[in-house]
């Protein structure tokens, strides 16, 4: 039972039931504003026009249909669709903005938006082509299916709640990620002997962050042995500070996250007893935060790809060449490289700033834009694509233990258990994609 907005959560798929005390006070909230209405004042895309036709007072007659409008008029989107778990967080987000108040909208439609995600059918959302201050264009595909009554159209359409849900979710996915970019990480420090100085705890003094992350590194890698050399190469003795760097920017996402749904996002918004008009759907805020997890996650995916060109090599490991049974006859993971060179060259390209483009759109009317809904799409291909690398890594570590004769340390071994329950020993070169499938959908899944 939802009593509060703040325990709706866009990553979790439980049915949604709304408490009666809830729904009672968005039930008064419409009521003022269907008062406050009434009064005949302009209250922006209710009772006027949108955008730069803003400046037009609408008929009686035409408030009646001009909300269902709004929706029609603004689907002009189309494939690609968003995945259906990200259509859903669409949903959820919607629903938490609405719960504040601030949108003024009736318990009816609430509840409709209730039944629509307890329903487990999702709307086709274009997961491109936002252009615009906000994400109208989204939204009225997400929402087609219901029947606004007064204000209730633009309200559909107001702020954020997209971007939001989708950030929430993607943020939650990449918490769970960084917990494998660790354990794979320290399995690459163990397997080789890497010195552990980079890790001692005197090392992550003045940030908390980064020492909580060495410790989890050492704890992980297990007791240190005599080191193969002085230093391993950089991208071992980074390893602490790139994961803690990308715990950092989640946890900086997830702030971001609860900013927005908690803050005033709806344009007009009904604040005070009165209909005002806000800048809450520029979401720069949260468009910037994404950029950041996309580019701390393009590094970290980077710097995994370079240890796992370490891997195959045998002056790092004291190995076979490219882990393989028989180099020469047999290849080995050489090519696995290839493709994780190519899957972080492809996240590198997600790495531009979303918010540097401002276009005009509504003849002027919409002059800047942070396309937010592009920022959390990157965010979303940047997990996809550094799950993709960690496969990567993750095969080569495996396999540097079994040739290693090495005890795989206690900390790792439910990991590894878990890539050897779909990825059978590697006696000699086979089609390596078919275990980086299994690897992604049974052991790295989101």
């Amino acid at each position: 039972m939802i009593e509060d907005p703040a325990d709706l959560d866009p990553a979790s798929p439980a049915r949604i039931e709304l408490a009666p005390a809830l729904l009672d006070r968005l039930a008064a909230t419409r009521t003022a504003a269907l008062r406050t209405l009434a009064s005949g004042r302009p209250v922006y895309g209710v009772n006027t026009g949108m955008g730069n036709l803003s400046k037009v007072r609408l008929t009686e007659d035409e408030q009646r249909v001009h909300q269902r409008n709004l929706l029609l008029g603004r689907a002009v989107g189309g494939p690609p669709w968003l995945p259906p778990e990200e259509a859903r967080a669409v949903l959820i987000g919607r629903l938490r903005t609405f719960l504040t108040g601030d949108a003024a909208v009736s318990v009816e439609l609430v509840q409709a938006l209730v039944a629509l995600i307890n329903s487990g059918e999702v709307p086709d959302i274009p997961a491109e082509g936002a252009g615009s201050a906000g994400e109208i264009i989204p939204l009225a595909h997400a929402f087609a299916s219901l029947d606004p009554g007064p204000k209730e159209g633009i309200a559909l359409l107001a702020g954020i709640p997209g971007a939001t849900g989708r950030a929430a979710l993607h943020a939650a996915n990449a918490h769970r990620l960084v917990e494998r970019l660790s354990a794979i990480a320290a399995g690459a420090i163990a397997v080789v002997g890497a010195n552990r100085d980079p890790y001692r705890p005197a090392v992550g003094r003045g940030d908390a962050v980064l020492a909580s992350e060495l410790a989890r590194l050492r704890e992980l890698a297990g007791p240190e042995e005599e080191p193969r050399s002085l230093q391993a190469p950089v991208s071992f003795r980074v390893a602490g500070h790139v994961i803690a760097h990308v715990r950092r920017t989640v946890r900086q996402l997830d702030d971001a996250v609860e900013r927005a749904f908690d803050g005033v996002t709806d344009s007009p918004a009904y604040l005070d007893g009165e209909f005002v008009g806000t800048a809450g759907f520029h979401g720069i805020d949260l468009a910037a935060h994404c950029d950041h997890l996309t580019a701390a996650l393009a590094h970290a995916a980077e710097v995994s790809v370079a240890r796992l060109h370490r891997l195959l090599d045998p002056a790092v490991t004291g190995l076979t060449a490219q882990l393989a049974r028989e180099p020469g006859p047999q290849a080995g993971l050489v090519a696995v490289h290839k493709r994780a060179v190519a899957t972080a060259h492809q996240l590198r390209r997600l790495t531009l700033p979303t918010a540097i483009s401002t276009t005009e759109t509504s003849n002027g009317q919409e002059d800047v834009q942070t396309f937010s809904w592009e920022a959390v799409g990157n965010l979303g291909d940047a997990i996809r694509l550094t799950r993709g690398t960690a496969a990567c890594e993750l095969l080569a570590v495996r396999q540097a233990f079994a040739l290693s004769g090495r005890p795989v340390p206690p900390g790792l071994q439910e990991l590894l258990r878990a890539v050897d329950d779909v990825v059978p020993p590697i006696a000699g070169d086979r089609p390596f994609g078919e275990d980086l499938t299994r690897l992604l959908a049974d052991v790295l899944r989101p």
